[in-house]
């Protein structure tokens, strides 16, 4: 049986990637400036309009994608006799997840021979991409089924998200830190240097002073924590700042004897929690 591999659109890959790889890709819903939209990687509301609409004060929203929306997707592939791996973001995150669960087994009273699994990367953003691009390159070498889905558990919990934000403000408002704490690291020029634990969950490792010592954090974790570098692809991405993350992605090509690297924007998924300014590395290492 022919497999299909599936994400969310929070796996902020490059659009042109996933479709030459065939990923179906199931989109989150989002609500700015009074409009609900779908995260279509830019396509009906481009990445730099959203960010700016944020610079001027808006405040985006977020929701889950439906148990129904799931099933409507998986059944699709399921009637064209595929196998599927649904590769989500992290449950400690968001509900999705489980909603995927739901649909699979509202699907499989319908249709008991139905092949799906459901996986919850415990990654975000393009943490969850690199699992997906792995995935897709194995599936491209002829893996089975089972051998992606061995992979990808195996593997998981070594994908390492470092990242840096640019204003507290956005993590205030989603109750990572106090307002006080926002409002003194604001006036202190405090640069927050954050990464992703083994439950799937943010948090919050060092706060550093300055962008530019922040920056310099990023690639001190990339060097002390990635594995077999030249076996790698390095996944940079970022909140609309894409003159410092090319810099960013050509210090670590010059730096880190890496097989790869590719650069792409955060989605609004993460961006409105994160704000404008967000900039971030990701790669394998032994753990997180």
């Amino acid at each position: 049986m022919k497999t299909k591999i599936i994400t969310d659109s929070c796996c902020d890959l490059p659009q042109k990637y996933l479709k030459d790889n065939n990923v179906e890709v199931i989109p989150f819903p989002y609500f700015i400036e009074g409009k609900d939209y779908t995260d279509d990687f830019g396509s009906t509301l481009s990445y730099e309009d959203f960010y700016n609409y944020m610079r001027k004060g808006s405040m985006p929203t977020t929701s889950q994608i439906t148990a129904f929306t799931y099933v409507n997707t998986f059944k699709k592939f399921v009637r064209e006799g595929y196998s599927i791996i649904y590769i989500g973001f992290s449950s400690a995150l968001s509900q999705t997840y489980n909603n995927s669960l739901l649909a699979v087994h509202y699907i499989k009273e319908e249709y008991p021979y139905a092949d799906i699994t459901s996986i919850d990367s415990k990654s975000a953003s393009v943490g969850l991409g690199l699992i997906v691009y792995y995935a897709c390159e194995m599936l491209k070498m002829g893996k089975s089924k089972m051998e992606i889905i061995s992979w990808v558990e195996d593997n998981k919990l070594k994908v390492n998200h470092w990242f840096i934000i640019d204003s507290l403000e956005h993590l205030r408002r989603g109750g990572r830190i106090s307002s006080a704490g926002a409002a003194v690291g604001t006036l202190l020029d405090v640069k927050p240097l954050l990464n992703l634990d083994d439950e799937g969950k943010l948090r919050v490792v060092r706060k550093i002073r300055g962008r530019k010592k922040a920056v310099k954090e990023l690639l001190k974790e990339l060097k002390t924590g990635i594995v077999n570098p030249e076996e790698q692809i390095i996944l940079i991405n970022h909140c609309d700042c894409p003159e410092e993350a090319l810099k960013l992605k050509n210090t670590v090509m010059n730096e880190i004897p890496a097989k790869d690297s590719a650069l792409n924007y955060v989605g609004p998924v993460i961006g409105t929690h994160t704000g404008p300014g967000m900039l971030c590395l990701v790669f394998l290492g032994d753990k997180r």
